[in-house]
């Protein structure tokens, strides 16, 4: 059974950096398309970015430029690197396929973003 399992999150100052972490226990992660998406209080979850098979990414307005989505498929891992953040970017942060699978939602990672 396929699980995706996200880390890294916490509490940074504004400004600061984070990176996450999914971890996939098997091979199939490589080669599908996957996504970075968040869910902040009170809000529906959102794409952040994306990354084809082949290594393509898409970011959503709010995060380009700022956010990086990686991928090592050697490792079955996917990363998401976070600069410049700021207290908007604060949420529950999930990986799963792109578009999204409802049976692979896993617990996500909290990112806070605060002084």
């Amino acid at each position: 059974q396929v699980q995706l399992v996200e880390s890294g999150g916490g509490l940074v100052q504004p400004g600061g950096s984070l990176r996450l972490s999914c971890a996939s226990s098997t091979i199939w992660f490589r080669l599908n398309d996957m996504g970075w998406y968040r869910q902040a209080p009170g809000k529906q979850r959102e794409l952040v970015a994306s990354i084809a098979s082949g290594g393509r990414t898409n970011y959503a307005d709010s995060v380009k430029g700022r956010f990086t989505i990686s991928r090592d498929s050697t490792k079955n891992l996917m990363y998401l690197q976070m600069n410049s953040l700021n207290p908007e970017d604060t949420a529950v942060y999930y990986c799963n396929l792109s578009p999204p699978t409802s049976r692979y939602w896993g617990r996500g990672t909290q990112v806070t973003v605060s002084s």
